[in-house]
Parts: C-alpha cells; structure tokens; sequence
C-alpha cells in the first residue's frame, strides 16, 4: 500500500514539473519518467501485458519521436506565450473543473467491487469462461496472449494501426521540415555564390 502510494506521488509530481517546464528537452524526459513510473503501477495492479506496452511504446518509441521532433525545432519556448485574453481562462474554473472531474470519477468507483475480490462478476464469469475455453476456442495455451491476438484481436489491431498512423505522421513531417530547411539553405549558398562573383 505505501508502496503505490509513493508511485502516485512521483507521478503527480512528474505531471506537475512537466507541465511548468519551459525546456522542452527536461519536459520530454519527464514524461518518460512518468511513463516508466506507470510500467511499475501496471505491473503492481499484475497487468504485465500492459506494463510491457507502456514501457516499450510510452517511454520507449514516444520518447525516439519526441526527441527527433525536438531535433527540428527549438529546445525551448521564446517570447511570450501566453494565449490572447479571449482564450484566457481563470486559473478558479480549471480549479472546479479538475474538483468537479474528480469527485464524478470518485462518485463512479463507490459501487465498483473491492479490487481481488474472488466475489466480483468479473471473477464470477468472465475470468472462468476464459480459463476454461480460451484453448479450445483459440489453440493458444497463454490466457494473455488469447486474450490480445484473438479475443480482442481487432481492438489490438486498431491500437497497432494508431500508433503505425501516428508514427508515419511524425516522419512525413520531419522530412518536410527537413527538406524546407535544406532548401533554405541551398538557396543561402547560392545567393552568396552570386554576391561573392
């Protein structure tokens, strides 16, 4: 128990530090600290799968794209930032937004049944209904694996076709900003060969 709400600390802390963070670099390693911190929080709540997931696309490919897309802009945030005052909202209403969320989330879990509870419906009927027909009705001796390749097999194909879209979309990007850069500078190199003769 103090373990997990240690975990919750450090994760509450990471979010903060890197929401004021002006370095962009220092934010991207945070939230690669955060997403580690949440590998061990899935891990302890025993959703291996899961844990695996977070780990190797949450701190790993989502840091490699940040920090390449960081490689193409500025490390850090210059001038003013701040929005125009008609998109500037009270820090008050976040403050009750936030409240309001949380208590309707708290109020949602009040009937939700103890967690581990061998009582719970979905220890009553779903875990045995997987136990004892995920080989017969799949051929695969894994509960976990049956469970992610066919079971929910589209759901884990939608999540690969997502992070594939997204992951393509970054390097389309980065090439383009690439070559406009590239093109700047040839033409830099050109116009001074032409001031130089």
């Amino acid at each position: 128990m103090i373990i997990d709400l240690i975990l919750l600390l450090i994760l509450v802390i990471c979010a903060i530090v890197a929401i004021q963070m002006r370095d962009l670099l220092s934010a991207i390693m945070l939230l690669t600290v955060y997403s580690l911190v949440m590998t061990l929080v899935w891990t302890r709540l025993n959703a291996v799968d899961v844990a695996f997931t977070e780990a190797a696309v949450g701190a790993g490919i989502t840091t490699v794209l940040l920090i390449a897309a960081l490689s193409r802009t500025q490390r850090g945030e210059e001038g003013d930032t701040k929005l125009p005052s008609s998109l500037r909202v009270s820090p008050r209403v976040g403050l009750v937004v936030v409240l309001l969320t949380g208590a309707l989330l708290t109020f949602g879990t009040l009937d939700m049944p103890d967690y581990g509870d061998p009582n719970a419906p979905v220890n009553m009927h779903v875990a045995p209904y997987y136990i004892e027909a995920s080989y017969h009705d799949t051929g695969v001796h894994n509960f976990v694996t049956a469970i992610l390749a066919s079971y929910r097999g589209y759901d884990t194909l939608g999540e690969t076709t997502v992070i594939f879209t997204a992951g393509m979309g970054v390097i389309l990007l980065l090439r383009r900003t690439n070559q406009r850069y590239k093109g700047r500078v040839d033409s830099g190199q050109k116009k001074d060969e032409r001031e130089h003769y």
